[in-house]
């Protein structure tokens, strides 16, 4: 284990204690198979976004415009009573990982609200940061978009099953300001266009190595080459 005691501990002149550890991306790039994996790999706890409990989520993806409002406030309360929830019941257990986090909330909301309806979701959202733990660590996914779509088709969601590359494409480069801007937590930025965190746990664990000796600003990783 990398940890004792429930701790994941940064070796180094000033030791930290890791207990959240968050990976975000775009839809489609790998999150919540990362999550799984290295939650297991730490014996950790598992915090997963709940987004087929959303009930307007098909029916944004039918019509942005029309349902962006009440898909964007569903998953804003939905993910400050998940994670106030979760972390304050298992935050000293063991280190949690994330297949979301809370800050990131208004990237989507940027994208798809008209200027009234994101000035009342700021107000909102403002209020409810206030309460929500930072991560101490955040892996960054990305891949291109054909990697996306390849992948939200495999896993055969209706609701997923037209998406719009060009959405897709204006969600990266959103997610790619938003991390090039956040100075919450040190960002690991991970290509994940040829990486299986799934089948390769020596992947896994040579990841999380770098992730741990990360302690500042934004890095990239680069796997062990064959």
């Amino acid at each position: 284990m990398p940890g004792m005691e429930g701790e994941l501990v940064v070796k180094g002149e000033q030791s930290t204690p890791l207990y959240f550890i968050a990976i975000e991306g775009v839809i489609g790039v790998g999150k919540t198979s990362l999550a799984k994996r290295l939650a297991d790999y730490l014996g950790g706890c598992l915090l997963l976004e709940q987004v087929e409990e959303n009930p307007f989520l098909q029916h944004f993806y039918q019509d942005r415009r029309a349902y962006a409002f009440q898909t964007q406030i569903f998953f804003l309360l939905c993910r400050y009573r998940q994670q106030r929830e979760f972390l304050q019941r298992d935050l000293f257990r063991g280190p949690v990982v994330s297949d979301y986090m809370f800050q990131k909330d208004r990237v989507f909301a940027n994208i798809n609200l008209s200027d009234s309806e994101l000035d009342m979701y700021n107000q909102i959202f403002t209020l409810m940061e206030r309460d929500q733990p930072r991560p101490d660590r955040v892996i960054f996914l990305r891949a291109t978009v054909d990697t996306l779509l390849d992948r939200i088709s495999k896993r055969d969601r209706e609701y997923e099953k037209e998406m719009d590359p060009e959405y897709l494409e204006t969600l990266a480069e959103a997610y790619t300001y938003f991390f090039a801007h956040y100075t919450g937590a040190p960002v690991m930025v991970v290509n994940s266009n040829e990486l299986d965190f799934r089948r390769d746990l020596s992947l896994v664990s040579d990841l999380w190595k770098a992730v741990i000796e990360h302690r500042a600003g934004t890095a990239v990783y680069n796997p062990p080459s064959d």
